[in-house]
Order: C-alpha cells, then sequence, then structure tokens
C-alpha cells in the first residue's frame, strides 16, 4: 500500500547538516495526515495523527518539542485545513487534541493550541479522557466520537501508562496505537493492564476491518528483532510504521504464555 511502502525521513548521520522539514507531512487522502518530527530535533521523532471531519478535526499528540519557531505544528495543520483539497465546511472546524498517552514527547507541543480559536486539549490523564468522552466503566468499553461524517473509536488501552488509549478510525479503518504496539522497543507498566488491554483490541478487531496498525514510533531496523539504540538520529534502515493485525495476534498470543501478572 501507498502507506507501507513509504519511506520517512529518517535523520542525518550530522544533524548540523540535515536539512529535512521540521515536520514531515504524508498525505495518506485529502483528510487523513500522519505527520513525524525531524530526528534531528528529538530522537523520539513521534507520530502524529491529524485526522479531518467535516464538523471536527482530531489531533492525536502534539510531539516532542514546545517551540513553535523550531516544531510549527498548529501552523502546518492550520495550512492542510486550508489545502483546496480539503472540503470546506460552513464554519471552522473545531480542533480536538487528543494523545496516546501522557509522555512528553506525545504532549509537549499542546502549548501550540493554547488559547487558540475553536481548539479543545483534552489533558493527557484518565480523568479527563473519562470526562471527556464520557467512559463509565474505564477501562472497559468504548467511546464513539464524531467528526462530522466519520466516526472515532477510542479504546482504553492502559499498561504502558494507566491512561494509554488506542484510537480507531472508521474512514481509514486505521487502529492508531500510540505505544501500546509499534515498532519498537515496548515497555509495559503494568503487565496485568497491558494484556488485557492487548486482548481487548484483539476482541475488537474480531468485529472491526483494520486495515493497518500505526504507532507513536519507529525504533526497529529493517531486520526483525534489530533496535536502534536508544538516542539513535539517524536510521537509514528502519522499518516501516505501518504493522498488521497479525501483528497484534502474534504479540496477543505470546502474552498468554508469560507468567507475568
Amino acid at each position: 500500500s501507498k502507506l507501507r511502502s513509504y519511506h520517512w525521513n529518517h535523520g542525518s548521520p550530522d544533524c548540523r547538516s540535515n536539512t529535512d522539514p521540521a515536520i514531515e507531512v504524508f498525505s495518506y487522502d485529502h483528510s487523513s495526515y500522519i505527520l513525524r518530527q525531524n530526528k534531528c530535533q528529538s530522537f523520539e521523532a513521534p507520530f502524529i495523527y491529524v485526522l479531518i471531519g467535516r464538523e471536527k478535526v482530531l489531533v492525536l499528540d502534539t510531539g516532542a518539542p514546545e517551540s513553535a519557531e523550531n516544531f510549527p505544528l498548529y501552523e502546518t495543520i492550520q495550512k492542510l485545513l486550508e489545502d483546496p483539497s480539503v472540503k470546506k465546511s460552513k464554519k471552522p472546524r473545531e480542533l480536538v487534541v487528543v494523545h496516546s498517552h501522557s509522555h512528553r514527547d506525545h504532549y509537549s507541543g499542546d502549548s501550540q493550541f493554547e488559547g487558540k480559536p475553536n481548539v479543545t486539549i483534552i489533558e493527557p490523564n484518565y480523568a479527563s479522557i473519562i470526562q471527556f468522552f464520557q467512559f463509565d466503566n474505564w477501562p472497559d468499553g468504548r467511546a464513539s466520537f464524531q467528526l462530522g461524517d466519520r466516526e472515532i473509536i477510542i479504546i482504553p488501552t492502559p499498561g504502558h501508562q494507566e491512561e494509554a488509549i488506542s484510537i480507531y478510525d472508521s474512514q481509514t479503518h486505521w487502529l492508531l496505537t500510540g505505544d501500546t504496539l509499534y515498532p519498537g522497543y515496548i515497555y509495559i507498566k503494568d503487565w496485568s493492564d497491558y494484556k488485557q488491554s492487548i486482548a481487548r483490541l484483539v476482541v475488537f478487531s474480531e468485529t472491526h476491518a483494520i486495515s493497518a496498525l500505526l504507532g507513536g514510533h519507529i525504533e526497529m531496523t529493517g531486520e526483525p528483532g534489530e533496535y536502534y539504540p536508544v538516542g539513535t538520529v539517524y536510521q537509514p534502515n528502519e522499518a516501516p510504521l505501518t504493522l498488521s493485525l497479525e501483528s497484534l495476534l502474534a504479540l496477543h498470543a505470546v502474552l498468554g504464555k508469560t507468567n507475568k501478572a
């Protein structure tokens, strides 16, 4: 697919000579975008997802640096909305900023959105997530959120962090898994929560078409099981961002054999 075969900017051996843009923009279609931060700005190079509906725009995660000058995230998203190919709406769309979890490299850009018109920022903690999406039995259950002719489903997936969520987009059939599942070294804070969360995603996949699992980073090489060292700013042979449903099912099977509580 277009996304699976896409080669992202992957940093430089000497960042002083890096000429890549601060934000790389991948257009999947005229209402679905994936943004990646330049690895020379932050080795984490987190991915940011922008899903545009008729009335609202969902922004999942806001990256590692705060500086609008060095990392013009809000401005970049505004330019996407002004593109002639984006269907116009009768009134300005509301930007809804949500986070896959509460680690700093996923919310530092929030300050660029604060005080802007038609912006709602959901704080990266589960009290705010429960309140905004009206969960009544966290972490069980799901929440539906309408962007306007585009339904988003929020699935609680704690384990990496207590308030971690995954997001399903009914239009692209993407399952956005943040740092719960991505091509990298997954850190697990609570094994019991994590195993239940992966099981929850498996159950969800049984009744929803999933075209791709997309996480928050790329930390693996193109060779199975090989990782770049933490802090790497040059990844010339990195793995694809896209994971398949088979990856989720394989992880679930392995977790079922572990003795960790």
